[in-house]
Formats: C-alpha cells, sequence, structure tokens
C-alpha cells in the first residue's frame, strides 16, 4: 500500500522507521534462536528454484482439540500436498505431542507468557506471548529471506508485527488470513485501556499486510466499507471439511452402533466448545417440541465439562431424560432426551452425526466472518440443516437448502427444527447440499490460497511455465 495511505490514515511512525531499530535486534536473536538454520530438505527444488511458501501459525491444540487447529492442520496437510516446499512454523511447550509434526512442521519453542495468566488474568499476556513468538519467526527466516516467496499468517497479532514490521524489514509479501477483528474477539483483552490498542492490531494487521484472506464476502465488504482495503486486495477463502472423512452415512447402521432407536427423531450438534453458541437455545426448543414429535433426541456432541454440566441442569429443570456418555440409550417413546457426550474424535463424532435425522447450528460466534467446520460438514453428509438467518452463512448455503431463522429468536428456531424435522430425508436437498460441499474441500481451499500466493508475489506466470 503506497506511504500515503498510510499517513492519511494517522496510523503513526510508518513501519519502515519501525523496522530500521527493529535492525538491531534480530542479528542477535537469530544467534539465540537454536533453530535459526532452515533444514536442507525443507525447501523442494525443480529445475528453476522455486522459493518457499511459509505458513505461521499458533494453534490452540496440537492435538487438533479445537477447531482452530483442525483447521489448521487440514489446511497445511493440503497445502504440503501441492506444495511441498511449503515451511510451517508452530509452537511448541517442551516436548508436548503434536499432530504437526507428521506433516513436517517446524515447531519452535513456545515462548509461554501466556501460562502467567494463571497468576494475573489478562489477554495481553497472551499478545505478549505471540509477539515473542513473531520476533522468533522473523530471525529463523531473515538468513533465507530470498528463498521465500510470500509469508502467510492466520493469527492476528503475529500478523500485525510481519505486516507492520518484519514483512518490510525482509521485503517479503505478508498474506494476512483474517477470522475476525480483534476488537470484536470474545476473548480479547478487556482492559478499558487497551481499547486502542485493539484498533491499532486491526488496523495493522489488514491495511499493512499485501493482501487479505477473508472466510467471507461479507467481511470483504466490510473492510471496503470502512475504508480499509480495496476489495481487488481482500480474497475470499471460506472453511472446509475434510473429505477424507465426512460423507454420508447409513443412518441406521450409526443408530445400532449408538443404541438409539431405529425410528425416533434426532436432532444433532457437534462443537469442540459450546460457548457462545446458543446451545441453551437448543435445549429450550428440544422441550418445547416434545408434543409434537414423541421421543424427541437431540444429540450435543462436544464442549466443555462446565458447559455440559449447565445444560444438563437446564435440561433436567424442562422435564428433559439426560443420556451421558455410557449410560444407556433412551428407550422408544420415552421422554424427551438430551444426550450430552464429551469430545470425541472426528471419526466417532461422524457416527453421532450421521444417526441424526437434522443436523443444526443454533448460533454462530462471529457474524460477518460466520464460516463454521460444520456448515461444511453438515453439508458434506447432506441432512437437512436448520442454521441462523446471518448473511455470511448465506454466501455457502442458498435458501432453499437450508431452514433459517431469526438469531436467537426461540420460536424462529422452534419452528425451523420443526419443518426439517417434518421433511423427512429430503433425498434432493441432500444431493444439492452434497454439490454444494464438493467446493469446499480442503483440497480445494488450498488451492485457493496458492492462488493467492501466486498473485500476490507476482509469480504465476512465471511457474506456469515450469
Amino acid at each position: 500500500m503506497p506511504p500515503s495511505i498510510h499517513k492519511k490514515r494517522g496510523l503513526g511512525r510508518s513501519p519502515s522507521d519501525v523496522a530500521t531499530a527493529l535492525a538491531c535486534i534480530l542479528p542477535c536473536l537469530q544467534q539465540a534462536v537454536k533453530s535459526a538454520t532452515l533444514p536442507s530438505n525443507s525447501i523442494a527444488t525443480t529445475s528453476v528454484s522455486r522459493p518457499m511458501i511459509v505458513y505461521i501459525a499458533y494453534p490452540t491444540s496440537l492435538t487438533l482439540r479445537s477447531a482452530n487447529a483442525i483447521q489448521t492442520y487440514t489446511t497445511l496437510r493440503e497445502l504440503r500436498a501441492r506444495r511441498p516446499d511449503t515451511l510451517a512454523l508452530i509452537p511448541r511447550w517442551g516436548r508436548e505431542p503434536s499432530r504437526f509434526a507428521e506433516l513436517g512442521a517446524r515447531h519452535l519453542p513456545r515462548p509461554a507468557i501466556g501460562k502467567l495468566s494463571r497468576l494475573h488474568k489478562s489477554t495481553l499476556l497472551y499478545y505478549l506471548e505471540h509477539s515473542a513468538f513473531a520476533l522468533m519467526t522473523a530471525a529463523l527466516l531473515a538468513p533465507r529471506a530470498r528463498e521465500i516467496e510470500a509469508v502467510y499468517v492466520r493469527q492476528v497479532i503475529c500478523a500485525a508485527w510481519w505486516a507492520g514490521v518484519y514483512g518490510p524489514l525482509l521485503g517479503l509479501p505478508v498474506i494476512y488470513e483474517a477470522h475476525d477483528l480483534e476488537s470484536r474477539n470474545p476473548s480479547r483483552a478487556k482492559e478499558s485501556w487497551a481499547e486502542g490498542l485493539l484498533h491499532l492490531i486491526d488496523r495493522v494487521a489488514l491495511t499493512r499486510a499485501s493482501a487479505v484472506v477473508s472466510l467471507t464476502e461479507d467481511f470483504r465488504r466490510l473492510l471496503g466499507v470502512i475504508g480499509w482495503r480495496r476489495p481487488e486486495d481482500v480474497f475470499v477463502v471460506p472453511d472446509a471439511y475434510d473429505e477424507r472423512l465426512f460423507a454420508p452415512q447409513d443412518r441406521a447402521t450409526c443408530r445400532a452402533t449408538l443404541g438409539l432407536p431405529a425410528s425416533a427423531p434426532v436432532i444433532a450438534y457437534a462443537g469442540m466448545t459450546f460457548a457462545h453458541r446458543w446451545l441453551d437455545g437448543l435445549v429450550t426448543a428440544t422441550a418445547s417440541l416434545a408434543g409434537r414429535f414423541p421421543g424427541l433426541i437431540s444429540l450435543l456432541v462436544g464442549g466443555r465439562d462446565a458447559e455440559r454440566e449447565t445444560l444438563r441442569r437446564q435440561a433436567e429443570g424442562l422435564g428433559l431424560l439426560i443420556w451421558q456418555d455410557d449410560g444407556p440409550a433412551p428407550l422408544p417413546g420415552a421422554r424427551p432426551t438430551l444426550g450430552l457426550f464429551g469430545p470425541r474424535p472426528q471419526a466417532e463424532v461422524l457416527t453421532f452425526l450421521g444417526a441424526a435425522n437434522v443436523l443444526v447450528i443454533p448460533d454462530t460466534v462471529t457474524d460477518v466472518t460466520a464460516s463454521p467446520l460444520k456448515l461444511f460438514e453438515y453439508l458434506a453428509l447432506g441432512q437437512p440443516m436448520v442454521l441462523p438467518d446471518i448473511p455470511a452463512l448465506h454466501e455457502i448455503v442458498p435458501p432453499q437448502l437450508g431452514h433459517t431463522f431469526a438469531r436467537r429468536d426461540p420460536a424462529g428456531l422452534h419452528a425451523a427444527l420443526a419443518a426439517a424435522l417434518d421433511s423427512g430425508d429430503d433425498l434432493k436437498g441432500g444431493a444439492a447440499r452434497r454439490d454444494v460441499a464438493r467446493d469446499h474441500t480442503y483440497g480445494r481451499r488450498a488451492e485457493r490460497i496458492l492462488a493467492v500466493v501466486e498473485r500476490v508475489s507476482g509469480r504465476t506466470d512465471l511457474f506456469a511455465q515450469i
């Protein structure tokens, strides 16, 4: 972006001024980071040496126990399949187990400053941790900057440092995959004085990156409306599903595996956490639908222990039977039942989803950037879907392929669930939903990201000839 744009937007000192000061300490950090020399086999070569892509991420679970980690892992898997030269930089605390190692990711020591939040609860400590990691990645990459095609970052603090400082310092294009504004993140720093800092983080990451990858067209439009990015600098790359795992299931087989009645109406939801997803609204709707759908069962898979306990107490207060973990499955014609099951491997989650007549998304954490993994997983399975009326979701799911309701509207959720249960198997709709899903595999997601990299690096024509 031209220097005049930076000046107009009042972002303060230019990145080149800050970069000059930091250039003094980068050589010291290069010596301090033991892994500062990249392994020779981390770069794929051809008859014409092709620069590598660097993928910087900060997954919240190295063992894939969060949606963030699953998306990062599976995207990286498909990127590496298409570009084996992709170098992923991931933090790790000590020798903790990591699924990312099997993809050839390079683990750097996690500067675990955030662990101090056990003594003083503040997200600012995690901001410091992410800043330290960003500096470590810059020190590691500086000696090989000329061999890098682009730096792709999907963590906001790292993106702000790379877009505002390290990218310009090392002469590297930086692509930021934005999942929302940090100033709207439910886990953001809550200190009153930090409001300006949050705005600065968002503005630097989003305005100074060479390009922005957005999960939705709605967020792309927002960046244009507030004047932070030109539409042609923002590329929409939605989330995806793992085609190796998610495919239509045989309902009878899934129910037999779980011990569920063959003819009971079943609603299912699966998620790593239940926070901000309005699962209490789904529990209330389950109770309200009991008279119309005898023996109704709602299955909730995932969440934290405290979240499931809160829903259990709510359900008991509404007169629902509770089915948990290894308890006996509900009998045919019994009172409406709420099934509560802790986190499971994805293959087991698939059995719960496959047993359902209807799959539901009660709410999403975000709005203009809403692109939950389960949306694409549900589409791949094909059953009738219930989801909130959010423009970002409609970008993927046409109105005729989902039963929608006004966000956080209890009567609307009740009506949408009833309509979905009444729709039966909906074979035609199921086929159409699976057709939509086919364009949103992780393979297609990786291809879209690579197209952005080539567009930003300006190497499209060169490497199309190789």
